[in-house]
This record gives C-alpha cells, sequence and structure tokens, in this order.
C-alpha cells in the first residue's frame, strides 16, 4: 500500500480541485460536494492502510465519536445556522493543528523530525506557523461564532489603542518564533500557542456585523494554511495540497467579498464597521414618516406588476421564508409576472448563504443573478420585494459621505418603481446603520415576520 499511496492521494488531489470547480456554481454544487466526499473517503481509507498505523483502537473511537456527533448535528442543524456552523468547523481545524504540532514538538522521534531539543530547523519553522496560524484560527472562529450566534454583539468591540496592541502582538509572535526555531525552549513554544490564542480574539473582536461575511471566508482560509503547515510535519502531500487549496481558494473569496464591499482586507482587519451610527443621524431618520402597509396592499401591488426582482437577506433565512417567497413567486408567474432574484455578494452571514437557502426551496438557478448582472434592472422593474435585507439596500452607501457603509456597492432598489420592504421593525439593520430607503415616497413598509408576512400575501393572492 505504501507504494501505492502517492497515486492514491493524487486522485484524492484532483477530487478536491474537482469539487472545489463544482462548488463555483450553483447548478454543478451537488455535484461538486460528491467529488469532495469521494477525495475525502479516499484519503481517509489510504492513510489508514499506511504500514505506519500500527493501532486501529484509538482512530476507530475517534472516527465514532466524531462520526456521531457530525452525524447529530447535520441532522439538527437549520439552514439558518450554516454561517455559525461553518465558524465553529474553522475552529476544531485550528484546534487539530495545534494538537498535532504539541504532539510533534513533544514526541519528535515518532514524527521522523529528530529528536527533543534537536527537532530540524525546517520542521521547527514549519511547525510553528502551523501552531501559530491554527491557535488564531480557534479563537478567532470561536469568536465569529459568537457575533452569529448573537452570544457576542455583533457591533465592533473596540478600546484605544487596540491596533497599536494587536501589531505588537503580531510583532511579538514573530520574534518568538524565532527564538523558538533557535533555543527549542518548550516553554517558547506553549507561549507562542497562547500568544496566538489571544491575538485571535483581539483580532475578531473589533469586527462589526457588515463585515462577517469577510471574517468566515477569512477564517476558512487560516484554516487551510494552518493544515498545509501541519502537513509539512507530517510529511504528508494529500494534507499539504489540501490545505492550500483551502487556503488559497479562501484567500481569493475574502478579495472578492471585499471587492464586493468596496474594501481593501486591511480595512477590514483594522476598521470593522457597523454600528458607528451615530446619534444625530438616528434621531434624523425618528423624524420621518413611513408608509405602512398590509399583504392584501402587496398582493394587489405584485399582481398588477408585469415585472418583479425580489432581494432576500438574513431576515429571510431567519423566518425561513424562502419556500413561501418560491411559492409566491410562483403564482405570480403564472399571472404572466415575470419574477427575478438579486443575490448582493455579502447578503446573509457567509458568502452564497442566500444561494443556498433558495436552492433548498427548489428555486430555478436562471432566476437568482448577482448584483453587477440585475443591477441596472430596477430601473426598469415595476416592483421590488426586499426580504429581510437592510444593508445591501441602504442608498446611503452611495449618496452620504459620512455613513460607515458609504463606497460599498449596494442594490439600486430605489430606482423601482415600487418598493416592498419587509421587516420585523423599523430598527437598523445588522451593521447598526439606519436606511433611509424606509421612508422614501416609493417604499411600503410590511413590518412582521417574513415567513408569516410572505404567507399573508400567498393567500391574498390565491384569493
Amino acid at each position: 500500500m505504501e507504494t501505492l499511496a502517492p497515486l492514491a492521494y493524487l486522485v484524492a488531489s484532483v477530487c478536491f480541485i474537482m469539487a472545489l470547480r463544482g462548488l463555483s456554481h450553483p447548478e454543478s454544487a451537488r455535484g461538486g460536494l460528491m467529488y469532495g466526499m469521494c477525495g475525502m473517503g479516499l484519503a481517509v481509507l489510504t492513510t489508514l492502510l499506511l504500514p505506519n498505523v500500527v493501532s486501529y483502537g484509538w482512530i476507530v473511537a475517534g472516527v465514532i465519536i466524531g462520526g456521531t456527533i457530525g452525524t447529530i448535528i447535520a441532522m439538527k442543524i437549520q439552514m439558518t445556522a450554516l454561517p455559525q456552523l461553518v465558524a465553529a468547523f474553522h475552529s476544531l481545524v485550528g484546534l487539530a493543528a495545534v494538537f498535532v504540532a504539541a504532539a510533534a514538538f513533544t514526541n519528535p522521534e515518532a514524527y521522523h523530525i529528530g529528536v527533543a531539543g534537536n527537532i530540524k530547523v525546517a520542521s521547527l519553522i514549519e511547525m510553528s506557523l502551523g501552531v501559530a496560524i491554527g491557535a488564531i484560527t480557534f479563537t478567532g472562529s470561536i469568536i465569529a461564532w459568537g457575533k452569529l450566534q448573537g452570544v457576542i454583539t455583533g457591533k465592533p468591540l473596540t478600546f484605544k489603542g487596540q491596533h497599536l496592541l494587536n501589531a505588537a502582538l503580531g510583532g511579538l509572535l514573530a520574534f518568538l518564533i524565532v527564538m523558538l526555531c533557535t533555543t527549542q525552549s518548550a516553554f517558547l513554544f506553549f507561549l507562542v500557542i497562547v500568544l496566538a490564542l489571544a491575538l485571535g480574539v483581539l483580532l475578531i473582536l473589533p469586527i462589526g456585523g457588515a463585515d462577517m461575511p469577510v471574517i468566515v471566508s477569512m477564517l476558512n482560509s487560516y484554516s487551510g494554511w494552518a493544515a498545509a503547515g501541519i502537513g509539512f510535519t507530517l510529511h504528508n502531500n494529500l494534507l499539504i495540497v489540501t490545505g492550500a487549496l483551502v487556503g488559497a481558494s479562501g484567500a481569493i473569496l475574502s478579495y472578492i467579498m471585499c471587492k464586493g464591499m468596496n474594501r481593501s482586507f486591511m480595512n477590514v482587519i483594522l476598521g470593522g464597521f457597523g454600528g458607528e451610527q451615530t446619534a444625530s443621524a438616528a434621531a434624523s431618520m425618528g423624524d420621518r414618516t413611513a408608509k405602512i402597509g398590509s399583504a392584501e396592499d402587496a398582493a394587489y401591488i405584485l399582481k398588477n406588476a408585469s415585472s418583479v426582482i425580489i432581494v432576500p437577506g438574513y431576515g429571510m433565512a431567519v423566518a425561513q421564508a424562502q419556500h413561501a417567497l418560491r411559492e409566491a413567486a410562483d403564482l405570480l408567474k403564472k399571472e404572466g409576472v415575470k419574477v427575478r432574484y438579486a443575490i448582493h455578494p455579502v447578503a446573509g452571514r457567509m458568502p452564497g448563504h442566500m444561494n443556498v437557502l433558495l436552492a433548498e426551496a427548489s428555486v430555478p438557478y436562471d432566476d437568482v443573478l448577482e448584483l453587477e448582472d440585475i443591477n441596472r434592472d430596477f430601473a426598469m422593474t415595476d416592483v421590488v420585494y426586499v426580504i429581510g435585507a437592510n444593508d445591501i439596500t441602504n442608498p446611503s452607501a452611495k449618496n452620504d459621505p459620512s455613513s460607515p457603509i458609504y463606497g460599498m456597492p449596494v442594490l439600486d432598489v430605489e430606482k423601482a418603481k415600487t418598493v416592498l420592504f419587509v421587516k420585523r421593525s423599523m430598527g437598523s439593520g445588522y451593521a447598526g446603520i439606519d436606511n433611509p430607503l424606509f421612508f422614501a415616497d416609493n417604499t411600503m413598509m410590511l413590518l412582521g415576520d417574513a415567513k408569516k408576512m410572505t404567507e399573508d400575501i400567498v393567500k391574498a393572492l390565491e384569493h
């Protein structure tokens, strides 16, 4: 098996590459998942059959326990909790990297990288980078999970001198890694872990809610690079390749997310917008009056339209309204109404969140369009149905230089003849920024639970 392992790992690597390619489009995503599952199954089986695996007791126990937990989570997890689940899984990858590095440092003979106190310098560099990135990924992902779950506020948690402290800790971490490779001190090794754990917390705490999609993809990238670093320590080519694939794809996705928000990656890490709305701005919003409508009003407007664009957001995910939304769209299509969906690149709490929910509701892929493909069509659209999306439709991003989201590309929904805005209340969105669209002359607010409101509209359309 040892001679066949490289070939099996190569096949698994190709499967992972095909998985990434498949996941690049909703229509091929299911096939991409199958490639990924087959590649991982082949990789695990090949590793278990290697001659240096001498005992299966702990391995089988770990597979049974981990597999059981994973199965239970997969069966019970709600679609709205996918961002939290992704963040939690990233933390486990980082923690695994820390554990493997610790095992290799304390027992280098087992990994054929030297003996205690005389570990190969190249292995120490790989190990220390892997453990540092893994520790940052672990605590950073936990903080991201807390923000997404609502356990920690989605507003930026900042304090004076925070950036200076983070920069100092980053420099100290680099210095400790150099000293560790020079002295091979066990104390320095575990000090690197502690410092990296603290840095992970401090890096993610100041990130605001509007930047969460970027953070999720960034942590995905971190977990890949941590795995690649540990792959060198384990002399496992497949782990190196897989980690590099995840790291590179996560970095590219982070770039795409930043471009979708018209922000640089350093702006996200150092800025953390969200929650900066001033009291005076909030007061000016409170002096204006919004038009409040009912489901019957919305149904009448929608039924008499010739074209409708639906803009889903996190509110749709929370209410699980995607199935009712598809039902309403089907009824409108029977009446000859042209119905499409507009997806903003940072809608929801993770990249592709809205696409996943709409696919679950069997919405045709051809009806789902990205911002750059549909934005010009809003001016020629009769009705826009905004369901739970706030920040990505906020016109302040275009016409208010004082707004924290100024310059961020948004969906031009205000250009439509009528905007129906479904929201629980008149409050601000996840980024903590008020939306003047609520008070526009062509906007009708539909206040209430997104699912119930959409179901009531479906009933009114049917009658």
